[in-house]
């Protein structure tokens, strides 16, 4: 009997992590799961427009790097709760671009808007056009993530929200 109960407990661990795992069940590019200096940003996002055409999403750039303290809570956060995680690929192609003492990948960064703080976000829809400039603080509550500001940014800044926002604006 001990045996049997240790070897539930040992699958029920299993599944539990495993289904926590933000990547486990998506098939996530590269430059959407890590911040990689060597990575060349350009080839990236066209990578990333691409495949946000291809499925009607926006692109959610990320600017950071794994120096970045808050980089890696926001990862956590995702990582535990994975309705956020879910509900954040559905809608958006995220971009991870890393910039470092190494590599500040300058000349892409000088395309946009001035970044506030790391992590720091920008959307842009599935044509390349930007909508948002993002300082991720926003998106914590007492000192963290929280997960209603993240389904509320999401909810806002989703392709069908951004949409309707354009055709709003091209009226006036």
């Amino acid at each position: 009997m001990p045996k049997l109960f240790v070897s539930l407990l040992f699958v029920l661990i299993s599944s539990i992590a495993t289904a926590n795992s933000v990547y486990a069940d998506q098939n996530l590019p590269e430059y959407s799961r890590i911040y990689d200096e060597q990575r060349d940003p350009f080839k990236d996002a066209a990578a990333a427009i691409k495949l946000a055409q291809q499925t009607d999403r926006n692109v959610l750039i990320e600017i950071g790097g794994t120096w970045c303290t808050w980089c890696h809570k926001m990862d956590a956060f995702l990582e535990a709760n994975p309705n956020v995680a879910t509900a954040l690929h559905d809608n958006f192609v995220v971009l991870k671009v890393s910039v470092s003492d190494a590599n500040e990948n300058e000349a892409f960064m000088k395309a946009l808007p001035p970044v506030l703080g790391y992590p720091h976000m920008y959307v842009s829809t599935a044509k390349g056009k930007m909508l948002l400039s993002k300082d991720t603080a926003e998106l914590q509550q007492n000192g963290k993530y929280s997960v209603e500001n993240w389904l509320s940014f999401i909810d806002q800044w989703q392709p069908k929200a951004t949409k309707a926002l354009l055709e709003l604006q091209a009226k006036n």
